[in-house]
């Protein structure tokens, strides 16, 4: 009797020291264009991630575009992922992840006071309106991209359509100055940081902005499968208090001078390319809490769904859980 008390009661400690000892949780993150994501930039500060390599082990992935994430998501090769709304709804009708939720804000674009993505023509162009555009050449990164959708939008108020009044190229944000210098497109698409190149603005001007057609965008979210939130709540939750505080020491002003040289070594530019506008008011907004605009998700969501790009409906509500980082900050 007393040999199998001694026997439980090693069996009860044992258990009751499994999860001190138990292998911290691997969370893969997708980035895509740095430093518009946060991910690359979360391990530059690794004072700040105290949990990490404790309770979980934080990867940053890069990926060439969202239809790669979808596909990592949909194949449990990524835990979280980085969504355009645009994408995000794709992969909830298309790839059928109905287990996906929205954990956490990127950036939000046409907020008031702060960036919004531009579109571009050459200064000697004859596009000085909208509707001059009929009949030209616009080029967008992807079509069915946040920032396409929002083209498509703009032209579309003004009574131009695909196909029957403009032709859509696609192309690389980077290529997008050569573009039009070489007069390949009569207006192009621009994203920061490459909306803030000095030799753009010698050559180019602006036409009108995202905000101006479709109004406050929430541009990028955090999601993850439920199914790994479930499992795995506590070193999510460790995880997104880890990413506040970070987030928050890079939108302090104070910090804007290492802000710029952490920019310019992740994306191996010049720290002068990211002084004075990075994670300023002349940048996208972005919550210090990593808390997303859901109402303008829908928003965006409906105009893709108008522009054909979505075979019906999502309601943002039932893909969202917002609990793990309110608990975290």
């Amino acid at each position: 009797m007393c040999k199998l008390r001694w026997v439980l009661a090693c069996a009860v400690v044992l258990a009751a020291a499994a999860p001190c000892g138990a292998e911290p949780v691997k969370i893969r993150g997708s980035w895509i264009v740095a430093p518009s994501d946060w991910t690359p930039l979360l391990l530059e500060k690794p004072e700040l991630m105290k949990s990490n390599g404790k309770t979980y082990v934080f990867e940053p992935m890069r990926f060439q575009g969202t239809p790669a994430v979808i596909t990592a998501l949909a194949n449990n090769e990524l835990e979280l992922g980085n969504l355009a709304f645009s994408s995000l709804a794709l992969a909830i009708q298309n790839a059928g992840l109905e287990d996906l939720r929205i954990v956490g804000d990127q950036f939000k674009d046409g907020t008031e006071g702060n960036y919004s993505n531009q579109f571009f023509v050459l200064k000697d162009s004859p596009v000085h309106k909208v509707e001059d555009l009929k009949g030209k050449v616009v080029a967008t990164n992807a079509a069915g991209s946040a920032v396409d959708i929002a083209m498509r939008a703009m032209l579309r108020k003004h009574a131009l359509e695909d196909k029957r009044d403009y032709t859509v190229v696609e192309a690389p944000f980077p290529t997008m100055k050569s573009m039009l210098a070489q007069k390949k497109a009569d207006l192009a698409s621009f994203v920061a940081p490459f909306s803030f190149d000095p030799e753009l603005k010698q050559i180019a001007r602006q036409l009108f902005s995202q905000r101006d057609a479709i109004g406050p965008t929430q541009m990028i979210v955090w999601v993850a499968r439920t199914g790994f939130l479930q499992k795995n709540r506590p070193a999510m939750v460790d995880f997104l208090e880890d990413s506040v505080r970070v987030v928050r020491w890079y939108l302090d002003p104070r910090n804007q001078g290492e802000v710029a040289q952490i920019a310019a070594r992740v994306t191996k530019q010049p720290p002068e390319r990211f002084a004075g506008w990075l994670f300023t008011d002349k940048d996208y907004a972005r919550s210090p809490d990593l808390l997303p605009d859901l109402a303008a998700l829908q928003a965006n969501i409906e105009v893709q769904r108008d522009l054909g790009f979505l075979k019906g409906p999502s309601d943002v509500q039932k893909y969202v859980d917002l609990s793990i980082v309110r608990e975290a900050r």
